[in-house]
């Protein structure tokens, strides 16, 4: 999907959705297409970070902003509107997974990434790897690692933010984020070391 190209590191932009709401009553406020035109960018790039291929990200993000939809009369505000999306599209792609075992397996990601349009062949080509090796090293982390790590490393949210989104305490954040940056280094220093032997 042409403007969907990421880098490690990267941070996403703040979105004036992740205000809490004050008070614990329902947002009424709330529009979906506001909370899609704000949100999209980063539901789109985490479900790619999630590990759903690229052929199946839109039907991803569709069933995630589907439930929103449904679900948007009920947000409280007691988590930003981000935190709030990351938690359903977590479901969502395990419900996706899920599917896919069940049809023999999940698809590979893809080895190329569209165009990032900086007419740039050098640059372009450059991007699209550091993207394939960003995806290769979260795919050896499992789904909870892969979530935490995502949203500290890659999203910039604090600690009580991905506690929020992932319905966990702040000590299961912290014990989760340092086995994954342990495994995302490991897994790191190992495709280093293949590429200084070839």
């Amino acid at each position: 999907m042409a403007g969907h190209t990421e880098s490690m590191g990267a941070a996403a932009a703040a979105s004036t959705l992740d205000v809490k709401a004050t008070g614990s009553s329902p947002r009424s406020d709330l529009r979906l297409e506001d909370v899609y035109e704000q949100c999209f960018d980063f539901i789109w790039r985490s479900a790619r970070r999630m590990g759903v291929p690229e052929p199946s990200v839109d039907d991803v993000v569709q069933e995630v902003f589907v439930v929103a939809h449904r679900r948007l009369a009920d947000f409280e505000g007691r988590s930003s509107v981000k935190t709030w999306l990351f938690g359903i599209l977590l479901r969502v792609v395990s419900d996706y997974r899920r599917t896919q075992r069940r049809k023999g397996g999940l698809a590979p990601l893809p080895e190329v990434l569209e165009d990032d349009g900086s007419g740039c062949p050098a640059a372009a080509t450059e991007q699209r790897e550091r993207v394939r090796l960003l995806h290769a090293l979260l795919a050896e982390l499992d789904e909870d690692k892969r979530a935490v790590f995502v949203l500290a490393e890659l999203e910039q949210m604090t600690a009580p933010e991905m506690a929020e989104s992932l319905g966990v305490n702040l000590n299961t954040v912290y014990s989760r984020l340092r086995a994954a940056r342990q495994k995302f280094e490991a897994a790191l220093k190992r495709h280093r070391a293949r590429e200084a032997s070839a």
